[in-house]
């Protein structure tokens, strides 16, 4: 079985912004705090995952809610 990439978006912490992971050939990686769609995509760009479909349908698992949500309801 082929080892496929996996990158989630983590809810948003209480400190703000939202922790970016990355499962890539069998490594993981803390990408970084994202506050918004676009700090994500510079992140994966940087890892050398350009042009990844952030929305909903796209291979990203939303934890917490999806793109459109950057903070906390309290």
């Amino acid at each position: 079985m082929a080892d496929r990439t996996e990158i989630v978006i983590h809810p948003v912490s209480p400190r703000g912004g939202r922790k970016v992971t990355a499962h890539v050939l069998g490594v993981d990686a803390d990408l970084g705090r994202a506050f918004t769609p676009a700090d994500v995509s510079e992140f994966l760009r940087r890892a050398g995952l350009e042009d990844v479909d952030l929305s909903e349908d796209g291979p990203i698992r939303w934890e917490g809610g999806g793109p459109e949500v950057w903070t906390r309801d309290i």
